[in-house]
């Protein structure tokens, strides 16, 4: 059996926001699901692993089947997403020479600053309805 990844995501932020529908133009599998950090299916995920609710940004979820998830939090969460969608994504492959307290600094600053510089939304985007089943409630 394949990966299933579930990508949760800001769904008030801006630059997550973007960041999907960049994941979505160039995911050749069209395998990758989404999940806002607002949601149900999220809060599920949260109430199975407690400590992700202190993250308010990328999570991704590697299920291999319903009972086997592993998880992948900030910068590593978003190296798997390059990998993923493979192509000219994989040159950011070198990255992961750098060490994860610097790569999730430099991660978390940015996200510190995120919607001061891209903006913040009053609830979650409605998705287009041509990928709209990829988006899990």
């Amino acid at each position: 059996m394949g990966k299933n990844y579930i990508l949760l995501y800001d769904g008030v932020c801006g630059f997550c926001n973007s960041t999907i529908q960049l994941i979505i133009k160039h995911d050749k599998k069209k395998t990758m699901r989404f999940a806002a950090i607002q949601s149900a299916f999220a809060q599920q995920v949260f109430e199975r692993h407690p400590i992700l609710k202190e993250i308010d940004s990328l999570i991704l979820i590697d299920q291999t089947d319903s009972l086997n998830e592993q998880i992948h939090i900030r910068s590593t969460g978003a190296l798997f997403v390059a990998e993923y969608l493979g192509s000219g994504w994989n040159m950011f492959r070198i990255a992961w020479i750098i060490p994860p307290p610097l790569r999730d600094y430099a991660y978390d600053l940015f996200a510190k600053y995120r919607y001061s510089l891209f903006g913040k939304y009053d609830s979650c985007l409605l998705p287009p309805a041509e990928v709209r089943s990829r988006f899990i409630d």
